[in-house]
């Protein structure tokens, strides 16, 4: 199995979201793949965040809006759980693989 991911913040402006960061995730993955994303911030519950396909045969996005602060997850295809490639930081887990990191940083505020 090959894929590759990004992972990307931007600031939320919708009402229901204040204070969270916009997160997107993304991986490419056999095209017809079940890929979801699970971590600290959905009690690592891969059922929560099912990625869908997005522009490109293989391609899978979904966005999340996150509190700032830190956070590890893994994405699962097709049942198999994985780091993302292109996440430079990672952390041991308790199962004695790794976990990707994800850094949510606080909106920053504008000039006045």
């Amino acid at each position: 199995m090959s894929f590759k991911a990004n992972t990307t913040t931007k600031s939320s402006k919708s009402s229901g979201n204040a204070g969270r960061r916009r997160v997107c995730f993304e991986v490419d993955a056999e095209p017809g793949s079940q890929v979801c994303v699970a971590g600290s911030f959905n009690s690592w519950n891969p059922e929560a965040h099912v990625l869908r396909p997005a522009a490109g045969a293989g391609h899978f996005k979904r966005i999340v809006y996150l509190e700032p602060g830190a956070y590890e997850y893994k994405f699962v295809i097709d049942g198999n759980w994985s780091v993302d490639p292109n996440c430079p930081s990672f952390a041991a887990n308790n199962l004695g693989t790794l976990n990707s990191i994800l850094e949510v940083s606080p909106a920053k505020r504008g000039k006045r």
